[in-house]
């Protein structure tokens, strides 16, 4: 069901992707703490998420579904942030090509 708690932590990483944006958009140092803080705290509500359904048996075919695409908007915002703002050096834009095309294909 959509009121699941594992489904709740899963919309709640969606619902941070514009917020994260916004933070690393605004290119101050306060804000880029607030982005790591934001993105460490929905890589924890990815592992809780999935541990709670198991544990409570509150597996869904909509978890199923929507957990791997929250995880790659999340991940592929976050890295086409760093890119667009030019924070990752050129040496570095290749591991982000890689994560990229590997969130597309799997």
């Amino acid at each position: 069901m959509p009121t699941d708690l594992p489904n709740l932590l899963t919309f709640s990483r969606i619902a941070a992707i514009p917020l994260l944006v916004l933070l690393v958009a605004l290119r101050h140092p306060a804000t880029d703490f607030g982005a790591c803080l934001l993105f460490s705290a929905a890589a924890i509500t990815d592992y809780y998420d999935g541990k709670l359904a198991r544990s409570r048996r509150q597996q869904s075919d909509l978890g199923r579904m929507l957990d791997p695409i929250a995880d790659k908007l999340l991940v592929g915002a976050a890295l086409m942030m760093l890119v667009g703002t030019n924070r990752l050096s050129a040496l570095a834009l290749y591991p982000a090509i890689v994560i990229m095309l590997r969130e597309i294909l799997v």
